[in-house]
């Protein structure tokens, strides 16, 4: 009988008869030695899979229309590589995004620059390369893209707007609501696309709006696409991104097609026929997959069952931040039944670093692989130095090879910036 956690992990996982779980024609026991624990572990046909699937979704739907990856759910030259070669965009966030994704060979052309507080040096960085699209968020970006562009030349921008949809996800990446960091209200929008279309070194492309991230209604999303319609005709609509992930097996987000069904049917009653939609999938490209294996290093029965492992909060901040649900199993034993409700906690020095709460497990043993699934968006891209921790590989697996496309920090590493 399958495992009930078989549909957080990639299609294909399966069980060898010894009970080890294996992902992409690799066993993690063979993984883990290969590579140390704790790993991120990519499954590179999932990933493929999952872009063709977007790009397929929206392709066919809409010719006008394309996929721009957001770059900072997994800002690896290695997974940007794969959206490159898959066909879609990237949205890059700052400069080091830029960097990696000019190194992943994305068309410049392409790529669509987010931020809320772009610093001169990576608006530079962006107009030397030729990103394609700056989404302007505030007049300060004018003032700056003003003093870059060349005499002779423009870059082309859009207008982010705070659409006013509050949607149903946790506080901490809610997006669309009036007093949102991000972006410009209706009124304030307006001036500023008056102010753009007067200058000579920017070509106002169109408007951009995003409500949020891990949002399971489709409808919240559609939702923005009315307050950008209500500003004007424009060339270009980007729609965000936003659409939630599975985590655990309570979730249950709409599929791509509905999601881009959603969106273009509220782009077909709103916005021009011939205007170019883009959409800016992030979290629900990347997360499913995924999965980070540990190593258990404490077992404490007491008050509570503590599970410890050799990561935490160091490879996994979206559970401390805004306690993201995880589910985990114990890779090695997947035959075992289960046995005891624990807390899975990481090795920082924080009452926080608690990665599942609770958990039931078979009783776990020091030494045991554990491997939490779903784990693809945001682990890497928030990885830190907490407690002198260095921050984990990134494995890509495919048919029964592996390779490290990031590799492990190493003591140097850690203070290879230390005076």
């Amino acid at each position: 009988m399958p495992h009930p956690l078989f549909d957080l992990f990639p299609d294909g996982t399966t069980v060898d008869p010894d009970g080890t779980l294996v992902v992409a024609g690799c066993r993690v026991d063979d993984l883990g030695r290969e590579f140390g624990t704790p790993a991120i572990v990519v499954d590179e046909g999932a990933l493929r899979a999952r872009a063709r699937e977007y790009h397929t979704a929206l392709g066919s739907r809409r010719p006008n229309a394309r996929v721009v990856f957001a770059s900072k759910a997994f800002p690896a030259t290695a997974v940007q590589r794969v959206m490159v070669e898959e066909g879609l965009g990237l949205d890059v966030a700052g400069g080091g995004e830029i960097l990696s994704a000019l190194r992943a060979g994305v068309d410049p052309a392409l790529a669509v620059m987010h931020g809320n507080a772009k610093t001169t040096e990576e608006l530079r960085i962006a107009v030397e390369a030729g990103v394609g699209l700056v989404v302007v968020d505030n007049e300060d970006d004018v003032d700056r893209l003003e003093q870059l562009v060349a005499p002779g030349s423009t870059q082309a921008v859009l207008v982010r707007v705070i659409p006013g949809v509050v949607s149903s996800t946790h506080p901490h990446v809610q997006t669309g609501q009036v007093g949102s960091k991000f972006g410009l209200t209706p009124d304030a929008a307006r001036r500023l696309i008056a102010r753009i279309e007067a200058s000579p070194r920017l070509d106002l492309r169109g408007l951009h709006a995003h409500v949020g991230s891990q949002i399971m209604d489709p409808a919240e999303l559609a939702a923005a696409v009315a307050p950008l319609a209500a500003l004007g005709t424009f060339p270009v609509y980007d729609l965000g991104g936003g659409l939630g992930a599975r985590y655990t097996l309570t979730d249950h987000p709409a599929s791509v097609d509905d999601y881009v069904e959603a969106l273009l049917a509220a782009a077909d009653e709103h916005l021009p026929a011939e205007a170019e939609i883009i959409i800016e999938p992030g979290r629900s490209m990347v997360n499913g997959s995924a999965f980070t294996l540990y190593t258990v290093t404490t077992v404490k029965r007491d008050a509570r069952n503590f599970v410890a492992v050799d990561g935490g909060m160091g490879d996994n901040l979206e559970a401390a931040l805004f306690q993201q649900r995880y589910e985990a199993v114990l890779a090695g034993r997947m035959h075992d039944e289960d046995a005891e409700d624990v807390v899975v906690v990481g090795r920082h020095c924080e009452s926080g670093d608690v990665l599942i709460d609770p958990l039931r497990l078979p009783a776990a043993r020091v030494g045991d692989l554990l491997a939490v699934p779903a784990t693809g968006a945001y682990t890497h891209t928030m990885a830190n130095n907490y407690n002198g921790y260095r921050r984990p590989p990134v494995v890509f697996a495919r048919d029964g090879e592996a390779r490290a496309v990031i590799r492990r920090e190493t003591w140097a590493d850690l203070f290879a910036r230390d005076a």
